[in-house]
């Protein structure tokens, strides 16, 4: 029986060639995710295991956001026994100009300033200069090597920085110096101490102080008698450190991790099905041949042994295939972000063991459960039975799958609509378990499906193509299981691309709307995310000509009632640049007030007068009577409180803002003064102005940005559904070669057959790819219901990309048939006839 499954593998190079392919399409991409991050996390490792290099303990704030280590503490430091050097450390997010004299793109990548640390006192290892000179004075800096290759700058050249709270700076660049893994984009500009000092802190305060020891303790030794001195602030060892920014490091590719492999097991579903289905097919063909085989003595375990032994060859080649696939995949991905400016750092492709044990272990499991129960059902066919022709027909009773399938049906249509009607966590897991049942429900009940609906349109289609028309429309219904299975690969791909699609138009739909009705200005200001609208853009905005009011809206994190809280400080008044409703009190912001949402004040027990304590990092605490409650406003968010409250809780060194809205005075000219505003925040470098209309377009463009990464990944699955198409077609082709034959001995042209093929494939793929979009709308909109509370107010259905997904399905369908339509068309009748 082994002799009769590799030659039967052998003798069938086409069938085993597409059923390898479906497993390495699958084990491709999960072993390309592992590569790609395993990757990244080498890479990441080897740049920390240099972190703090030579630092004994580190002393650094409990709070991340707050001003930082009082310069006072690390005097302290410095005067304990066994403390032999402390070197305290600043460093702060900086915008580079290049040579054309634009902003430095950094894809992502930090653009940091920090202080220069002569080797002298430097704990660790120094700065390696391949150029030039370390800064010596004031506006002097020194870059790394790819930050001065992205800028175009040189040792000798001038240009400027911003520093968002401190402005614009010129300074010339002495120095290039080279770092442990120079790429991905990151700008690193070392400053004098004592200029990096007034420009990233408040004088008062370093990031964090560095400490080496003297010998005569032990690094854990020194680090307990620091924090004993200084029992308010985070004191480790340089060892934890490096542990602690690895685990960070780690935790954030872990999401990346998963990420990728989510779209990998979509991909394995996917071909679970094309596989289960190849071997469906290969079974059916091959009944009479297991047949003679139980006819001579085989057993029933026999059989089934031998169908199971050929899916596990198939499972190891395509999985060995499907690795070496999968580093080409990393290569890609890798490459594809690099071009598109993400910001990763490089490193040579680490393939581990891990990654090819689960690769294997998937891709064999997932082919051998696929044959196991074709397999079986080839063992309990009688070999009278089998010999028979018509045994090879599939055509048993659907009825018992169908009704579990109703029933799988009403149950997660019942879930989806009851989770639609809540919002939060606990209702999106219930929309979640209806989307899954709904999806077992289809899987069972497309076969008695597929009848009524191909049929409806065969009937339609396929009516002006005559007697071949309706040749193709009677063999797409005449195996329901199989054509229900086909189907099922490109229903799965196209109703992710479909929820993708409808959360993408309601993210950008709810943004559109909540700018048109929420926001009156006439201009918005805006900077890069990373670093926000630098200080000083409102003032400069307020004094030109025709403004009649320039309001910064600046990022508030405060801890109220012991919960971290968010809110906003506004620099000015609200009426005139964004509409709001008042249910109580006043909006007015003058002085020590706050106000509040309807539901914050519910939340908190808050009414007019209460007051509010809100605490920042540094421990500085602000008390605010509520003056106004409003209806909730997403633009607002839960509460927000005047410029004099932000002013008292943020230090100057940490201030920027997230927009700035300018409303223009009373007959002011609106296009004119749009000239004025951007020659006003020229000084600012990245500060760009932009009417509503382009404020909701560039937030169009950050959601198309993901939504195209997405796209980009379900395109896997989306490939194996049509291959698994392509599959399907060319066993059928086979398992009806004498049917042809005899249709082209009695007449019919080689385009006829073609035509055939072609029409049954669109008839399959069409029927696929509706039940996807109907599955996709209605996950979608559950889903969206969900997250009204999240900002996805406005539910919207990408209408076009539906009506091209169905289009494009058509066009899917002759693209996969043309291959098998073309072996079809050159059978030779007299040869297939008789079984040559």
């Amino acid at each position: 029986m082994r002799k009769v499954s590799l030659r039967n593998l052998a003798a069938h190079k086409v069938r085993l060639a597409l059923t390898v392919l479906s497993v390495v399409l699958g084990t491709a991409f999960v072993t390309g995710s592992f590569v790609f991050t395993d990757t990244l996390q080498r890479t990441f490792d080897g740049l920390f295991e240099d972190a703090a290099k030579g630092v004994d303990v580190r002393v650094s704030a409990q709070e991340q956001g707050s001003s930082g280590v009082p310069l006072a503490d690390a005097a302290t430091v410095g005067e304990l026994p066994g403390v032999r050097s402390v070197v305290p450390s600043v460093e702060g997010q900086l915008v580079l100009l290049g040579a054309d004299k634009t902003p430095v793109q950094t894809g992502g990548a930090p653009s940091m300033g920090s202080t220069y640390i002569p080797p002298d006192q430097a704990l660790g290892e120094p700065e390696t200069f391949v150029a030039g000179a370390p800064p010596s004075g004031p506006g002097q800096i020194a870059l790394n090597e790819g930050g001065a290759e992205r800028a175009g700058l040189s040792v000798g050249d001038t240009t400027q920085v911003l520093v968002p709270a401190h402005g614009v700076l010129t300074v010339t660049v002495t120095g290039i110096y080279s770092v442990p893994t120079d790429t991905g984009g990151y700008v690193g500009a070392l400053f004098p101490a004592e200029q990096a000092t007034e420009l990233f802190t408040d004088g008062e305060h370093v990031n964090y102080v560095d400490v080496a020891g003297d010998g005569s303790r032990t690094p854990e030794q020194l680090r307990d008698e620091v924090a004993t001195a200084l029992p308010d602030l985070k004191v480790q060892t340089g060892d934890e450190v490096r542990e602690d920014v690895k685990a960070e490091v780690t935790s954030a590719l872990k999401f990346m991790n998963y990420f990728l492999l989510a779209f990998g097991a979509i991909a394995l579903l996917v071909g679970t099905f094309i596989i289960y289905n190849t071997f469906s097919m290969i079974v059916a063909q091959r009944l009479k041949e297991l047949a003679l085989l139980r006819a001579v003595g085989a057993s029933r375990g026999q059989v089934g042994r031998s169908v199971v032994t050929e899916a596990l060859i198939v499972g190891v080649i395509g999985s060995v295939i499907g690795i070496a696939a999968g580093v080409g995949l990393a290569y890609g991905l890798r490459a594809v972000l690099n071009a598109a400016d993400v910001g990763l750092p490089s490193g040579p492709l680490q393939l581990e063991p891990r990654t090819v044990i689960v690769a294997v272990l998937i891709g064999v499991l997932v082919t051998v459960v696929s044959a196991y129960a074709p397999a079986q059902r080839a063992a309990k066919v009688p070999p009278v039975a089998a010999m028979r022709e018509e045994s090879s027909s599939t055509g048993d009773s659907l009825r018992v799958r169908t009704l579990v399938g109703a029933v799988f049906g009403v149950l997660g249509l019942a879930l989806l609509v009851i989770g639609s009607q809540g919002t939060g966590g606990s209702a999106a897991a219930t929309v979640g378990a209806g989307a899954a049942t709904l999806i077992l429900a289809v899987l069972l009940g497309s076969p008695a499906l597929s009848r009524p609906v191909v049929g409806g349109l065969g009937a339609v289609f396929t009516r002006p193509f005559g007697a071949v028309g309706r040749l193709a429309r009677t063999n797409a219904v005449r195996n329901p299981r199989r054509t229900a299975a086909t189907a099922f690969a490109l229903t799965l791909g196209l109703m992710l691309v479909t929820v993708i699609g409808v959360f993408g138009s309601s993210a950008k739909a709810s943004i559109d709307e909540l700018v048109d009705s929420g926001v009156s200005a006439d201009y918005i200001l805006t900077g890069p995310p990373q670093i926000g609208v630098p200080v000083g853009v409102a003032d400069a905005a307020a004094q030109v000509p025709g403004v009649h009011e320039a309001v910064a809206l600046h990022p508030l994190p405060v801890t109220i009632d012991d919960e971290d809280s968010f809110g906003t400080g506004i620099g000015g008044q609200l009426d005139g640049v964004i509409d709001y409703e008042l249910r109580e009190g006043s909006a007015a912001l003058d002085g020590t007030v706050i106000v509040v949402s309807e539901s914050f004040a519910a939340e908190k027990g808050l009414t007019l007068g209460s007051p509010v304590t809100m605490t920042n990092k540094d421990g500085v605490v602000v008390t605010a009577p509520v003056t106004g409650i409003l209806v909730d406003n997403q633009l607002l968010g839960d509460w927000f409180t005047s410029e004099s409250v932000y002013q008292q809780l943020v230090p100057a060194v940490m201030r920027a803002d997230l927009a700035v809205l300018v409303k223009a005075a009373p007959g002011t000219d609106i296009a004119g003064l749009r000239g004025q505003l951007e020659q006003a925040s020229d000084p600012f470098l990245v500060v760009q102005v932009k009417d509503k209309d382009e404020f909701k377009g560039e937030q169009a463009q950050q959601i198309n940005t993901l939504l195209a990464v997405l796209y980009g990944l379900l395109a896997l699955a989306v490939v194996i559904a049509i291959l698994g198409i392509v599959n399907t077609l060319a066993l059928s082709v086979v398992e009806r070669r004498r049917e042809i034959g005899m249709l082209r001995a009695v007449g019919m042209q080689r385009p006829q057959v073609r035509r055939i093929i072609y029409l049954e494939s669109v008839l399959i793929a069409v029927f696929g790819a509706a039940v996807g979009v109907i599955l996709g709308l209605a996950f979608g909109w559950g889903f969206v219901r969900t997250l009204a509370d999240e900002g996805l107010g406005t539910l919207a259905v990408p209408w076009g990309q539906v009506v091209g997904m169905l289009l494009g399905s058509a066009f899917v369908g002759v693209l996969a048939a043309m291959w098998p339509a073309v072996r079809a068309a050159r059978t030779k009748p007299l040869e297939a006839i008789a079984g040559v």
